[in-house]
């Protein structure tokens, strides 16, 4: 399985989102010294949970890393996350 469908599962699967997007962004990337070339290093996250209501932008960052450690400590370089409950505004892209 890749990268980015053993991030969709565990999240999936954790947290039971209304809403998931993952976005791998590797390719923009591709050539930074630091990006280990692999293709599946750098993904945008957005997660709607309601596990993340009542709870800090931290913790509920805290929830997603601990989901993701192994994938973290093993191949994905960035990852940069957007953790909201229902009804929360979306972020501007």
């Amino acid at each position: 399985m890749s990268v980015a469908g053993r991030v969709r599962e565990k999240l999936m699967v954790g947290l039971k989102p209304t809403r998931l997007d993952v976005i791998n962004e590797s390719e923009l990337h591709a050539g930074h010294r630091s990006s280990p070339g692999t293709g599946e290093s750098h993904f945008r996250i957005l997660i709607v949970s309601d596990v993340f209501s009542g709870k800090s932008r931290v913790e509920r960052h805290r929830l997603v890393n601990e989901l993701l450690k192994d994938e973290l400590a093993g191949g994905i370089h960035a990852l940069a996350l957007a953790t909201l409950a229902p009804g929360e505004a979306l972020p501007r892209t």
